[in-house]
């Protein structure tokens, strides 16, 4: 994360892409000077009057050492598409920024990963650590010492209470609620409302309810292979 001003290219051009324009424009550095999305999704040329381009031609009329990058995708595939894409940005040799809102409430020894989004009412404690590609939705709560994996979503409400870890690409639903010093394997998917009270040691599961359970299904239904 860059205290000073970027121009930035957003890869994305769907909803998640446009807040993050919202966000980085009134509330950031950061200037935003275009748009990029796969060639195959290439439908219109511009948004909000800045150029859309193809991301396969990106570096053609973006340099790296000029622009910044942040990878604007949601959750899809259990955040494997951002994921893929982040991958394919930092390797046309783009630093990707993070956003933190003016709104959040960040202690200064946090340690906050490369394409991060921390949007307003955001709580994350003392010694917290995300890791890179990490979204956190408004009025999540990270408490003391916890670890976020890479490529996590956290919907808006959740909170993770102290010394918890949390592995990669998992899902953390709305209002939901994980217990202190515990550990949650990689690829999980918390529902919204659910309140975990015991470490969750094998990955790729669904979990509702309180006290949470696991359900039958595993994220594989959520199209992705585990």
């Amino acid at each position: 994360m860059s205290d000073m001003g970027r121009k930035l290219i957003i890869v994305g051009a769907g909803e998640t892409a446009q807040i993050a324009y919202e966000y980085f424009t009134h509330d950031s550095p950061h200037t935003i000077a275009a748009f990029a999305v796969e060639g195959a999704y290439l439908a219109e040329s511009n948004l909000y009057g800045l150029p859309i381009v193809a991301l396969e031609t990106l570096v053609e009329r973006y340099q790296p050492d000029e622009f910044g990058a942040y990878v604007a995708i949601s959750f899809n595939a259990l955040n494997r598409v951002r994921r893929r894409l982040f991958g394919i940005v930092k390797s046309l040799g783009f630093r990707c920024e993070s956003y933190v809102s003016s709104r959040a409430v960040v202690w200064p020894n946090t340690v906050i990963g490369e394409n991060c989004f921390v949007p307003e009412s955001c709580v994350i404690q003392h010694h917290s650590r995300l890791g890179d590609d990490v979204t956190l939705w408004a009025a999540a709560t990270i408490t003391h010492r916890c670890v976020i994996g890479s490529d996590c979503f956290i919907a808006s409400g959740a909170v993770i209470n102290g010394f918890t870890s949390i592995g990669e690409r998992c899902f953390i639903g709305a209002n939901s609620s994980i217990g202190d010093r515990l550990s949650i394997a990689d690829d999980s998917v918390i529902g919204m409302g659910a309140v975990v009270t015991k470490s969750i040691q094998t990955p790729g599961g669904v979990w509702v309810g309180n006290p949470a359970r696991r359900l039958a299904r595993s994220s594989e239904n959520f199209g992705v292979p585990v």
